[in-house]
C-alpha cells in the first residue's frame, strides 16, 4: 500500500506534467493557426502576384508584337527614303536639262512663212489689224501653258508626293520642338498650291521671254512693246490675282489670331524678290502699270508678314492667364513651345523676314537698308519676342500657389527656351542685339533652382542645433529637452513626406536638369540629416526611438530621388 503522502506528492507531479503537456499544446496549437494565417497570406499574394503577372504578360506580349512591327516598318521606311533620294536626284537633273531647252513655238518652216505674211501686210497691205490678233492668239496660248503647268505640277505632286521649289533650298534643321499636329491633307494642299504658283511665277518669266524672242521676229520693231505689252497681261493679271488671293487668305488669318498660316507667304515672297531683277529685265519697254504689278504684290506682302509679326509678338505678351490652361505638373506650356516653333520657322526665311520687317522702317536708314540692318531688326524682334514670352510666363506662373511650384514652371520654361535657341540658329540672331542672352537665361534657371531649393528649408530647419539641449554625460534629460528632440524628429519627418509626396508628381523634362536638383537637394538634405543623427547618437531621449528615427540616410536619399518622376 502506497503512503498517502506518496500519493499525493506523485498526483502532483502527474498534474504539473499534465499542465505544461497542456501548455505546450495549446503553444502548438496556437502557432499551427498562425502557420495557417501566415499561409493563407502567402497563398493570397501567390495569387495575386500570379494574376498581376499574367496581366503584365497580356500587356507586354502585344506592346512586344507592336515594336517588332514598328521595327518592321522603320526598316521599310529608311529603305524607302534611301531609294526616294535616288530617284529625286534624277529628278532634279531632268529639271536641270529642262531649263537648257529652247523652248519652239512653231516649227521653223511655218514661222518663215508667217515672217513673209507679217511683213507683206505692213509693206503692201498697210494693215496693222493682224498685231491684235496676233496678240490675243499668244496671249491665250501663254495662259493656257501656264495653267496647264500648274494642273500638271498639282497632280504630280499629290500622287508623288515629291515637292521640288526653286524657293525651298535649304531643309529645317532637327529641333527640340515638339510639332504642331498637322491636319491631315489640308496643309499638303497648301504646300502643293504654294510650290505650284511659285513654279508658274518661274514659268512665266522664262514663257514670256520667249514669246518676246518669237514676237520680234514677227512684229515690227516700233510695235513690239506694245504687242508684247498686251501679249502678257491675261496670264501676268491672272497670276498676280492668286498672289492677292493669298494676301487675303493672310489677312484673315491674322483676323483669326493664327499667325502660323502667314508663313505661307515668305517661300512666295523670297521667290518673287529672287526673280524680280529677271522679272524687271523681261518686262522692260513695258507700261509703267504692267511693271508695276509685280512690286506692289511684293509691297502687299511685306506689308501683311510685318503685321502678322507684329501681333503675333504682341499676342504673346497678351495671352490671357487661364488657369485651367495651366499645366499641373510645373512643365513647359503650350504658349512656349508655340512661340519658339513660330521662330524657328523664320529660321528658313530669317533673310525674307528681315527685309520685311527693314520695308516698313520709315527711317532715312531703312529707305535704302542693307542685309545687316535687316538682319539687326529680325534679332530686335526675336528679342521683343522672347522678352513678351517671358512677362507672360511671369505673369502665369502666379497662378501657382506653392511658390516651390511655380519656380519649377519657370525653371522648365527658360530651360526649354535657352535649348531652343542653343540648338538652333536663332541664338545667333538673338546674340545680334543681346549679347549676354545666354547667361541671362542661365541666370534666371538657377534663380529659380534657388527659389525651389527654399521649400526644403521647413524640412531641414528641424535638423538644426536651434533649440537643440546641451548633453552633458551621465545628465538625465528633461522632459522639456526630450520633447525638443522629438519636435525635431516628427518635424522633419512630417516635412520629409509631405514634400515628397507632392514634387513627385511635378515635372521636369530635361533629364540633365532634373537630375542636377535631385543631386543637389539630396546632398544638402542628406548632409544635414546625418550631423543631426550623430548629434543624438548618444542622447536617450524616448523608450521607442524608432517611433523617431524613421528613417535611414540611404532611405532619405532615395526618397528624394524619386522626385519629379510619377512612374515611382
Amino acid at each position: 500500500m502506497i503512503p498517502t503522502e506518496d500519493a499525493s506528492a506523485r498526483k502532483r507531479e502527474i498534474e504539473e506534467k499534465l499542465k505544461q503537456e497542456q501548455e505546450t499544446l495549446s503553444f502548438i496549437r496556437e502557432n499551427l493557426e498562425k502557420s495557417d494565417q501566415l499561409t493563407k497570406g502567402m497563398v493570397s499574394i501567390l495569387s495575386s502576384f500570379e494574376s498581376r503577372l499574367m496581366q503584365l504578360e497580356n500587356s507586354i506580349i502585344p506592346v512586344h508584337k507592336q515594336t517588332e512591327n514598328l521595327q518592321r516598318l522603320q526598316e521599310n521606311v529608311d529603305k524607302t527614303l534611301s531609294c526616294m533620294d535616288h530617284v529625286i536626284s534624277y529628278y532634279h537633273v531632268e529639271l536641270e536639262v529642262q531649263e537648257e531647252v529652247t523652248l519652239e513655238h512653231l516649227p521653223e518652216a511655218v514661222l518663215q512663212d508667217i515672217i513673209c505674211i507679217s511683213g507683206w501686210l505692213v509693206e503692201y497691205g498697210r494693215n496693222q489689224d493682224f498685231m491684235n490678233v496676233y496678240f490675243q492668239i499668244r496671249s491665250s496660248q501663254l495662259d493656257r501653258s501656264i495653267k496647264g503647268l500648274k494642273d500638271h505640277f498639282r497632280k504630280n505632286s499629290a500622287s508623288s508626293g515629291i515637292l521640288y521649289s526653286p524657293a525651298v533650298q535649304t531643309k529645317r534643321k532637327d529641333t527640340p520642338t515638339k510639332k504642331v499636329p498637322k491636319r491631315p491633307g489640308k496643309d499638303d494642299v497648301l504646300d502643293i498650291e504654294i510650290d505650284s504658283y511659285i513654279h508658274c511665277i518661274s514659268a512665266f518669266v522664262k514663257l514670256a521671254q520667249s514669246e518676246y524672242a518669237l514676237l520680234t521676229e514677227i512684229i515690227p520693231e516700233h510695235h513690239q512693246k506694245k504687242t508684247f505689252d498686251s501679249l502678257i497681261q491675261e496670264a501676268l493679271d491672272n497670276l498676280m490675282l492668286e498672289g492677292d488671293n493669298i494676301v487675303s487668305a493672310a489677312r484673315r488669318a491674322i483676323m483669326r489670331h493664327d499667325y502660323s498660316a502667314v508663313l505661307t507667304i515668305f517661300p512666295i515672297l523670297r521667290h518673287l524678290k529672287m526673280s524680280k531683277s529677271e522679272f524687271d529685265s523681261t518686262l522692260q519697254g513695258t507700261a509703267a502699270s504692267t511693271k508695276n504689278k509685280l512690286p506692289t504684290l511684293i509691297t502687299s506682302m511685306e506689308t501683311i508678314g510685318a503685321k502678322a509679326l507684329e501681333e503675333f509678338a504682341d499676342s504673346i505678351k497678351n495671352d490671357p492667364d487661364k488657369e485651367y490652361n495651366m499645366p499641373k505638373d510645373g512643365t513647359v506650356h503650350e504658349l512656349t513651345s508655340n512661340a519658339i516653333l513660330f521662330l524657328q520657322q523664320l529660321l528658313d526665311f530669317h533673310e525674307t523676314a528681315g527685309a520685311m520687317l527693314a520695308s516698313q522702317e520709315t527711317s532715312s536708314s531703312a529707305s535704302s537698308y542693307s542685309s545687316e540692318f535687316s538682319k539687326r531688326l529680325l534679332s530686335t524682334y526675336i528679342c521683343k519676342v522672347l522678352g513678351n514670352l517671358q512677362l507672360n510666363l511671369l505673369s502665369k506662373s502666379k497662378v501657382y500657389e506653392d511658390s516651390a511650384l511655380s519656380a519649377i514652371f519657370l525653371h522648365n520654361n527658360y530651360n526649354y527656351i535657352l535649348k531652343s535657341l542653343e540648338k538652333s540658329d536663332l541664338i545667333q540672331l538673338v546674340t545680334v542685339t543681346q549679347k549676354k542672352a545666354e547667361s541671362s537665361y542661365r541666370e534666371l534657371i538657377e534663380q529659380q533652382i534657388q527659389t525651389y531649393q527654399r521649400s526644403w528649408l521647413k524640412v531641414t530647419e528641424h535638423l538644426t542645433d536651434r533649440n537643440m539641449p546641451v548633453f552633458q554625460p551621465g545628465t538625465k534629460l528633461k522632459d522639456k529637452e526630450r520633447q525638443v528632440i522629438k519636435d525635431k524628429f516628427k518635424g522633419f519627418n512630417d516635412g520629409l513626406e509631405e514634400l515628397c509626396k507632392i514634387q513627385k508628381v511635378w515635372a521636369i523634362p530635361d533629364k540633365e536638369q532634373r537630375d542636377f536638383i535631385r543631386q543637389a537637394q539630396k546632398k544638402v538634405v542628406s548632409e544635414a540629416y546625418r550631423a543631426f543623427l550623430q548629434r543624438c547618437a548618444n542622447i536617450s531621449f524616448t523608450k521607442n526611438p524608432e517611433k523617431y528615427h524613421k528613417y535611414r540616410p540611404e532611405q532619405v536619399e532615395e526618397m528624394i530621388e524619386r522626385l519629379f518622376d510619377t512612374s515611382a
